[in-house]
């Protein structure tokens, strides 16, 4: 992505808005009209969010009506992780499990006390450790206990056994969300195969604009306590107007990346494997997270033993190369990542991981700009000429 000669490498934290998703939210943007009203003006922009509801559910494979409009992602995961949150012939959830790399919104946003939350151990390669998850269920004795565990690790990009985890929380009787933000859009997704009971999504991560999400239901058997209380909207799950240009382009990216999905999936692993081979020729002791493993085909992060994160980053920008060091929602600060933390990653080690990240809008035009930036920011000049500075 040309932007005056600079690569921008850090779609994970955010993605450039797609023409489609644009064009969309202008379009709305230029109509009047709130959609719950019920005159002809209303009644043309309800169709634009319902619209945009039917291609959101496809992209996962979901029903429209079970699709509730958020602020983005961090608010979808909020709405679900609630003792507030069961299936309508159930009891509330009194327990809740969470992947010890899970995005702060999990780790974070939740609304269960304290006391009542535990976190499932990640293996060395980064997987949630299934083991404990079924020997933590058959011990408890409580009522229903509500598991989250992101669909993809939003740093390593590891993908992770949501199937076989909901199959466990079922079978005990249990409940299951997934945090599908980085995901969706990037490899197939189908909230029935993987067998949850709710999924989160935000627009920006697919090229959309900021500031939309939505949580997706796996049926119409579910009770959800509202976090935000007011009007009816989004079936009095979710009160306020709606943000109907967002919505509509949340639609329109939706639309785009489930007709792109294999071929763009494809590029992408190929552009991967580019970029990869790139940073070991610079650097041939570079170490790969996860590699042994299934990824996001978008998505790197490894560390160049010895180069601290805070230092190679602020030299690749120089350099012309946005990259990041992990997870965007931490204040801008760069800081030791909790994921490779629970993965056993030696501390010197994990204070050297760079994540690079990339997506639609992505060429090989990128790769050979990044490896220019590469190169400058790992040579010893580079790195002494910044230190002095």
């Amino acid at each position: 992505m040309d932007q005056g000669q600079r690569t921008y490498l850090d779609y994970n934290a955010t993605a450039p808005l797609r023409p489609r998703a644009r064009d969309a939210l202008v379009s709305a943007l230029a109509l009047v009209g709130n959609a719950s009203s019920v005159h002809g003006e209303g009644r043309r922009v309800r169709a634009l969010v319902e619209g945009a509801r039917d291609s959101v559910a496809r992209l996962v494979g979901a029903s429209a009506r079970d699709v509730i409009f958020t602020s983005g992602g961090t608010e979808a995961s909020a709405l679900a992780l609630s003792p507030g949150f069961r299936r309508r012939s159930g009891a509330s959830p009194e327990l809740l499990l969470v992947g010890a790399g899970e995005h702060p919104c999990v780790l974070d946003g939740h609304r269960f006390p304290a006391d009542r939350v535990e976190r499932i151990p990640l293996r060395d390669d980064g997987l949630v450790d299934l083991v404990w998850l079924q020997a933590r269920l058959a011990r408890h004795d409580g009522g229903p206990a509500l598991v989250s565990i992101q669909l993809a690790n939003n740093e390593t990009g590891i993908i992770q056994p949501v199937a076989e985890a909901a199959a466990i929380a079922r079978a005990h009787g249990g409940l299951i969300h997934t945090d599908a933000v980085q995901a969706a859009g990037k490899i197939a997704v189908s909230i029935a195969g993987l067998g949850v009971d709710a999924l989160s999504l935000s627009a920006h991560k697919l090229g959309g604009p900021q500031g939309v999400g939505a949580l997706v239901l796996a049926g119409d058997d579910y009770e959800i306590a509202p976090l935000l209380r007011g009007g009816g909207q989004e079936r009095s799950r979710r009160a306020g107007t709606e943000n109907a240009a967002g919505i509509a382009a949340f639609g329109a990216v939706a639309q785009d990346a489930s007709d792109d999905l294999d071929t763009e999936s494809a590029r992408l692993l190929a552009m991967r494997a580019a970029f990869e081979a790139e940073i070991r020729r610079i650097t041939p002791d570079v170490v790969f997270f996860g590699e042994e493993e299934q990824r996001l085909p978008g998505t790197i992060l490894f560390a160049v033993p010895g180069r601290k994160a805070e230092t190679a980053l602020i030299s690749l920008d120089l350099a012309g190369a946005a990259l990041s060091s992990g997870s965007a929602c931490s204040s801008g600060k760069v800081k030791r990542s909790h994921v490779l933390d629970a993965m056993g990653v030696p501390a010197d080690l994990a204070e050297c991981a760079l994540r690079l990240s990339f997506g639609w809008a992505t060429c090989e035009d990128d790769v050979i700009r990044f490896s220019r930036a590469f190169e400058k920011a790992m040579s010893s000049r580079s790195v002494q000429e910044f230190r002095a500075a």
